[in-house]
């Protein structure tokens, strides 16, 4: 494994089928929230959108899952978001929103969407904002989701865009030429501060380009997910046998 890599504490848990991936994800966000909510009186959460996050999310709406949650004590938020209105089919905050924020006892005021319908670096700013209002005292999520695609971006980072070198703000707005769209997203300062840092990687499509940001050497502009390194916390691959083919027996 490159040295990038070796140092930090990385965790691969190998499920058999995208199906049972859902369920691992449901067990992991049931145990750190309840964990969270035990020590703090709260937990905070940055969602990711995704087909292997929407298994999760109608599995969390769902009893006996949701009844195990304290949702009083639940804090929502979104690690990237597409630049859209709140309504439109694309949109991560709609997907969450329909798949278990509207089934479950979540108080309005504790869900934080990213604007996506406003001029992208307002959006960015102002969610910042929010951001630095909430954790006034600390900028520590509790968990914080992720995806990654093909080309081994993570969030809205996207191999050769700026945003991936960012290491200041919390979050940033940018165009992706490569889908001709603005993104609003996290970066890697405020996601490497987070308790809890769980990638939900599913399908044979992903079993190369997870192997080499695990193992491959360390170019986070080619593949933006190896900036991902918690600065404290821990950083767990949930993972389905497909995706995982590509890894080294004990990964």
């Amino acid at each position: 494994m490159d040295n990038q890599h070796s140092q930090k504490s990385i965790e691969f848990k190998i499920s058999p089928d995208p199906e049972q991936l859902a369920v691992a994800a449901t067990q992991h966000f049931i145990r750190i929230a309840t964990a969270a909510i035990q020590e703090n009186g709260q937990f905070t959460v940055a969602l990711a959108g995704g087909s292997t996050p929407k298994a999760m999310f109608n599995l969390l709406a769902a009893p006996p899952n949701a009844n195990q949650l304290d949702w009083n004590k639940i804090f929502i938020f979104w690690g990237d978001e597409r630049c859209v209105p709140a309504d439109h089919p694309d949109s991560n905050y709609r997907m969450a929103k329909t798949t278990f924020i509207d089934k479950v006892p979540l108080p309005p005021e504790n869900v934080f969407r990213m604007a996506g319908e406003l001029e992208p670096e307002e959006a960015a700013l102002l969610y910042e904002h929010q951001l630095r209002n909430h954790f006034w005292d600390s900028s520590v999520f509790d968990l914080i989701l992720l995806g990654m695609g093909t080309d081994g971006h993570t969030a809205s980072l996207f191999p050769g865009t700026a945003a991936v070198r960012e290491n200041k703000r919390w979050v940033v707005a940018h165009y992706v030429e490569k889908l001709a769209a603005w993104r609003i997203t996290f970066t890697a300062p405020l996601i490497n501060q987070a308790r809890y840092i769980t990638f939900l990687t599913a399908g044979e499509t992903k079993a190369q380009v997870l192997a080499e940001v695990n193992h491959g050497p360390y170019q986070p502009d080619i593949l933006p997910s190896q900036i991902i390194q918690p600065d404290h916390g821990t950083l767990t691959w949930l993972i389905d046998k497909a995706a995982a083919q590509a890894l080294p027996p004990n990964p």
